[in-house]
């Protein structure tokens, strides 16, 4: 055994009479460098592909940005009329909003019990792997990872929920009766659009869940999964068919 490195072993067994049987035994490293950085790259692709979207966007509009303008002109609409159409539509996203908040809450306190009871759930996740086994500090900064993944979508859903819910008092408090000044139309329609922006954030991240399951199979799984996730992204983003159609239909 190389200096300074230490192992961890589990192992459990399973009595039939006079016998026993062993039922799994890991002997690994402490710590692996590429299971670290296997971990930590989902997360950090998660921020740099929200950073760099800010600059493709400046050379070719995004569906996300192309629908920015259409938030302009369905504020425009709401303006001029009274029914409970605009409401109904507001409610449905914000409905949607707050199942994916619930549900990535619900998340979270799943991955503070896997946390707590690591050394009892290691030896089954460890029957999922291929090559070499991932030690319990392995998988006890995964799962941190993880879990900073799914708080930073539970606040993005949160902050999504809270912009969507003033976009609906900014409607309700339009004046029907006299026209809507463009520029109060355009800044309800960028709160709507900080709203929309907050949401894609939250499910951006759960689009980057996939490489963080990936890697209790392989660290290399993980981190072709991120390569996969970043380029389904950017082809929904900027190269899709709705994306196309969407940049047809010209604002009113």
């Amino acid at each position: 055994m190389p200096p300074g490195e230490r192992t961890i072993s589990i192992r459990a067994v399973a009595r039939y009479g006079e016998r026993t049987i062993p039922l799994y035994r890991t002997d690994t490293p402490a710590m692996n460098l590429f299971a670290l950085f296997a971990s930590v790259l989902p997360l950090a692709a998660l921020y740099l592909y929200g950073a760099m979207s800010k600059w493709l966007d400046k050379r070719r509009p995004s569906l996300s940005a192309l629908m920015n303008e259409q938030r302009f002109n369905w504020v425009t609409q709401a303006s001029r009329r009274e029914n409970p159409f605009d409401a109904i539509l507001a409610g449905n996203i914000m409905g949607a909003v707050s199942f994916f908040a619930s549900t990535t809450a619900l998340l979270i306190l799943a991955l503070f019990t896997v946390i707590g009871q690591l050394p009892l759930v290691a030896p089954a996740l460890a029957t999922v792997a291929f090559g070499s086994p991932y030690s319990q500090s392995d998988l006890q900064v995964h799962n941190i990872a993880m879990l900073v993944l799914f708080i930073s979508a539970f606040l993005s859903f949160t902050l999504s929920l809270r912009q969507f819910n003033h976009f609906c008092i900014l409607i309700g408090a339009s004046d029907h009766t006299v026209q809507t000044p463009p520029e109060e139309i355009r800044t309800i329609a960028r709160i709507n659009g900080m709203a929309a922006k907050s949401f894609n954030s939250g499910i951006r991240a759960y689009y980057f869940a996939v490489p963080m399951v990936a890697w209790f199979v392989s660290s290399w799984a993980s981190v072709a999964a991120t390569v996969l996730t970043i380029a389904v992204l950017v082809h929904r983003e900027y190269f899709s068919e709705a994306r196309w159609l969407v940049s047809r239909v010209t604002p009113h």
